[in-house]
């Protein structure tokens, strides 16, 4: 539904986006992150056709943005970070009004309107002005003029910036809900909102894709050493002097504050090495009990940091190069398809002359 390829903006001498290309497929959910400054809000106003790439294509689905930008925009749904309302409207007018500027047939519009309240779940405000409602009416508000043309995408920037925990639920509900008719690029901060809703996930830094792949697979990816967390009951000279002088823990961490007569500590060990056994034995041996024992595994907040620090990542460079092998392969075929397709549609120029 998505192609970008090459996708390059430039301020003056900075360049903002520097030859980014990526491909969101129907139907999918698809994270956005990166830092503050990496380009996603460019990015997003580029695909959404709000700016021109310096250079690049941008595809909706098969549409090029720039060549065809009315046609290309009747497929996009955009809910920026700030939803562009009007304080002084009514709801339901607000949507009347944002269905006569996308062009839906004058008679369908009550119609379409009073359906999408009801998906949006804004139906019970629809007579109240916008400025009274409250910040997660107002997202859902926003959403629902995204919504509003049938597009076939929907693009969210930060749908769920302050909101409280329960209009976060809500709306990542309401997500997963549109996510069934369709194809969604979202970006957010709130790494739970994202492992929740996405099925993939692109992350961008100094406006360069970094990684793209399911969160399951990059959480695998991102290797180093192991975390264990463990509170120990006993004299606090003997459970430090048992930890510093086991041979497979390579860092630790103690607890800042800890029950009376306990200790808690974070060991970091080889990831190939399970400690948790050592550990039992080596403080049973001290009459010293575990009162706490668990791993602490990689998360997607740790993977966005692992990528987007300073310095070189083997991952960062192998899948760059893998996903620039399949966009290379992806192009390819698209060529020879399109010749094969010129070639019957010659064949069949002549057939026609033919029968004259």
């Amino acid at each position: 539904m998505i192609e970008v390829e090459n996708l390059v903006k430039k301020y003056g001498s900075h360049a903002a986006v520097d030859g980014l290309s990526f491909t969101v497929d129907k139907g999918k959910v698809v994270g956005f992150l990166g830092p503050n400054g990496a380009g996603k809000s460019t990015t997003m106003n580029m695909l959404t056709g709000y700016i021109a790439p310096t250079e690049g294509r941008i595809l909706i689905d098969g549409i090029d943005m720039v060549e065809k930008p009315e046609k290309a925009k009747k497929h996009i749904g955009y809910l920026p970070e700030i939803p562009p309302l009007y304080p002084d409207m009514r709801v339901r007018e607000y949507l009347q009004f944002v269905a006569e500027l996308k062009k839906v047939p004058r008679n369908d519009r009550a119609e379409k309107v009073n359906l999408i309240m009801k998906k949006t779940k804004v139906d019970d405000m629809s007579e109240r002005l916008i400025r009274y409602l409250s910040k997660g009416y107002k997202q859902r508000v926003g959403l629902a003029a995204a919504m509003m043309g049938e597009p076939d995408i929907l693009i969210l920037d930060e749908p769920t910036v302050g909101l409280d925990p329960n209009q976060i639920i809500e709306m990542r509900e309401l997500i997963r809900e549109l996510s069934k008719n369709h194809t969604i690029l979202l970006s957010s901060h709130i790494m739970q909102e994202i492992s929740a809703v996405c099925d993939e996930i692109i992350i961008i830094n100094n406006g360069k894709m970094i990684a793209k792949d399911t969160p399951d697979n990059l959480i695998n990816m991102i290797k180093g050493t192991s975390a264990i967390h463990m509170v120990v009951k006993g004299d606090e000279d003997i459970i430090k002097e048992t930890v510093e002088n086991m041979p497979d823990i390579e860092k630790i961490s103690y607890d800042s504050e800890s029950e009376e007569n306990t200790l808690g500590m974070t060991l970091y060990s080889s990831e190939d090495n399970d400690i948790r056994e050592t550990l039992f034995y080596a403080f049973a041996d001290k009459s010293c009990p575990i009162l706490e024992l668990h791993r602490s595994d990689n998360s997607l907040e740790d993977v966005f940091l692992a990528l987007t620090k300073d310095g070189d990542n083997q991952y960062i460079k192998d899948d760059k190069e893998s996903e620039d092998k399949e966009y290379e392969e992806q192009k390819d075929e698209k060529q020879e398809e399109d010749k094969d397709n010129k070639k019957i549609e010659e064949e069949e120029d002549l057939t026609d002359v033919s029968d004259i």
